[in-house]
């Protein structure tokens, strides 16, 4: 859904230096300022029992980023921007989503191409797309 988040949660994370926080219920399990997928692969490697059915907000949600919330057994994520290629992926999941905005796909920093992760996570399952970033395919360090 494209329509704007008005939640005080979620207008307080904008407002706030984080990039990505999971909540479960109204207790905050993770919060991170860092940037592209990192955070959520953090979270993944920091939480051995990771909990089920959690909510996340993040920044931007592209494909990638979806294929890892199936990973933490996400229920719902909000965030100020998502691409049709993660609406995809997050309905195949049952997830529900909330963007501020919607494109096509998310792009490279310089605004030329598909996002370097975006295109890595195209086709894959999150397992696959998960071993794939750990074994190094396409991470900015």
């Amino acid at each position: 859904m494209s329509r704007t988040i008005r939640s005080k949660r979620f207008i307080s994370f904008i407002k706030s230096e984080d990039t990505f926080r999971v909540y479960k219920g109204s207790r905050l399990l993770f919060s991170s300022v860092k940037d592209r997928l990192h955070p959520v692969l953090e979270y993944i490697d920091s939480h051995n029992s990771l909990e089920e059915n959690v909510t996340v907000y993040d920044r931007t949600i592209g494909n990638a980023a979806a294929l890892l919330l199936q990973k933490i057994k996400a229920a719902r994520v909000l965030a100020e921007l998502g691409s049709e290629n993660a609406i995809q992926t997050l309905r195949r999941a049952g997830i529900k989503y909330n963007f501020n905005q919607t494109v096509p796909c998310i792009m490279n920093d310089a605004g030329t191409d598909m996002c370097p992760m975006e295109k890595l996570s195209l086709g894959k399952k999150p397992d696959e797309f998960y071993a794939a970033l750990k074994s190094g395919q396409g991470v900015k360090k």
